[in-house]
This record gives structure tokens, sequence and C-alpha cells, in this order.
């Protein structure tokens, strides 16, 4: 059983009444498993049908958490439901505390991919979905065409959903992943300007000036007030780059130069693929950018979680067979 299925397994337990429940500190165990939903959501209605449970229930649930902790938990403002200070305190403790368990309990003592049909679900980038994904879809199909994958867009905080459980696997640079867990940097990468190949720059070697006066199409992450390029640029130079066009992908942004004068700043990985199919010139940036370190992440308690193990090789073996082929 996964941990989708364990945490399945309580909420059915709860909504049927066993009789013989599980206490400590004189606390319903189960409970907790609705105390978890509830301070997710925020919300008796949308926690009753995660828990499949009925409305009702759910709010005798949180009457008696309310009880026992002596606490509301959840009050009402307006026309929704807010946190108080001790459950925004719980909230994360409790996540942690059903993490360990599920993690624990559902670990099986081996992985055979072909007998698996298990889905892995992955924050990850555009760049990461044209560029790296493709090889680890093909390798993970060679060994089981039947292992799932949801590939998901990075979120506003995406160490969240990794500490609550709700992903496998992060793949996103190493700067921005979280200090609390493991993590592994499967491949380096570096940057490209990308210019429309009739743009006057495209023509020679680009020099500061003209990279400073030129208008910009730049990708900014959903949810953020500045892309991290842009604060590093502006501290490192003491201006900022005339900005254009603002976009959420890697990849829109090579389209978005062509027919215009505008640069767009890319993985040196995606502009060489997007070149094939764009009337675009590739040029090196007159600025010396860091290498990017692209890394994988993965939950404190999953490290020994046979699948998580397999999932982290066939990323590694992906990126050189991506290398490979770009060589």
């Amino acid at each position: 059983m996964n941990a989708r299925g364990l945490t399945l397994a309580a909420h059915t337990a709860y909504d049927a009444g066993a009789d013989r429940t599980m206490r400590f500190n004189k606390l319903d165990l189960n409970l907790l498993v609705a105390l978890d939903v509830l301070l997710a959501e925020a919300s008796i209605a949308r926690a009753a049908e995660r828990l499949h449970m009925s409305a009702s229930a759910t709010s005798n649930a949180l009457a008696r958490l309310r009880e026992h902790l002596d606490d509301e938990l959840l009050v009402q403002v307006g026309r929704k439901m807010e946190l108080t200070p001790r459950a925004e305190l719980l909230r994360d403790a409790v996540r942690d505390v059903l993490t360990r368990v599920e993690t624990t309990i559902a670990a099986q003592p081996e992985f055979v991919p072909a007998r698996s049909d298990r889905e892995f679900r992955l924050f990850v980038s555009d760049y990461s979905q044209a560029t790296l994904l493709p090889h680890v879809a093909a390798l993970a199909w060679r060994q089981s065409p039947t292992i799932r994958f949801s590939f998901l867009p990075h979120v506003e905080n995406p160490q969240r959903s990794l500490e609550r459980g709700e992903v496998d696997l992060m793949v996103m640079p190493e700067d921005f992943c979280s200090p609390h867990h493991p993590t592994e940097v499967v491949l380096n990468e570096t940057f490209q300007c990308v210019l429309w190949e009739e743009n006057p720059l495209a023509q020679r070697a680009l020099s500061f000036e003209d990279y400073v006066a030129a208008s910009h199409v730049i990708m900014q992450p959903p949810g953020t007030l500045a892309p991290a390029f842009e604060r590093w640029f502006l501290e490192r130079y003491g201006i900022s780059r005339k900005v254009g066009i603002t976009t959420y992908s890697f990849a829109a942004a090579a389209h978005l130069v062509v027919g215009t004068d505008r640069i767009a700043t890319i993985h040196r990985r995606l502009a060489v693929q997007l070149k094939k199919m764009l009337p675009i010139v590739l040029l090196d940036p007159p600025v010396p950018f860091s290498n990017m370190h692209q890394a994988i992440q993965w939950h404190k308690y999953r490290s020994t979680d046979p699948g998580i193990v397999w999932l982290r090789r066939v990323f590694h073996d992906a990126a050189r067979l991506m290398d490979g082929v770009h060589a």
C-alpha cells in the first residue's frame, strides 16, 4: 500500500466510526488525519470531500479536535475560514508526523519497475520538460511501461508541497532547493542570448552596451515579484534591463523574440533545441553568468524509498544520455 492508500484507509476507518480506536494522550489518532486535511483546506466542505466523509462527520471531528486542543483551530472571517495562531503552528508539525508514518509503513523492501504501476509526482519547469524529462520518460518506459508520471508546474512555495509529501521529487536549480532535504545535482547548464536572425545585433558579437540598451524578453515564475536574474543583474551592475515582454515559460521567450529586435537569455540546451525550429541566432552573453546547477530533491523521510532511489538513478542516466545526444 502506498502513502496515499494508507491515508485513504485511515479516512475510511474514521468515517466508518470504528469501535476500536488508537489513542495517544486521550486523543483518537484517527483525528490527526482529519486535523491535517482541515488545516490544509481551511474549509469543512473541501476537507470532507478529501476525507471521503460527510460534512457533518467532518464538522464533528473539528468539534472534538477543538475540545481536545482547547483552541478554535478554524475561525470564520467573512466568507472564509482562517487558521488560528495555534493551528498555524500545528499545521506543519502534524503533516510532518503523518508523512513519516506514511513513508515508513508504505515503503516496500524492493522496487521492481516491471511489476509497478506507481505514479510519481514531480515539480518541473518547462525547461526540464523540454530537455531532460523526455529522456527520463524514455528510460523509465524501457524498464516499465506501466509506471506513470505527473509533471506539475512549480508553485510559489514548492518546498511546502515537498514537506507535506504532495510531490515525490522537485527538479529545480540547486540554489532554490530546501536546505532541510537531500539534494543531488544532475546537470550543469550555461546560458545563451537568443535573437531573431534579422535583428541587426544578430550579425556580430554582443557588447555590454548592446545588451543593456536592448529590450528583453524575460521569464518570471508565477507568484514571484521579480526573477532572480533581474535582482542579480541590478545588484551587480547597478542598472536594470529594459523588459519588453514578461512570460512564464523559458521556451516561449525564444519564440517571442522572432520578428522583433528583443533579446532573450535562456539555457543553452533549450536554446540549441529551439534553434532547429525557429529563425533565431544564438550569441554568447556579454556578461559572465554563473552556471545553473539543476538538481533533484526529495523528502528526507523518503531517502530509502526504493522507488525514489530508482527514479534518482534514472535521472542521472537520462542526463548523461541527453548530453550524449547533444554532443
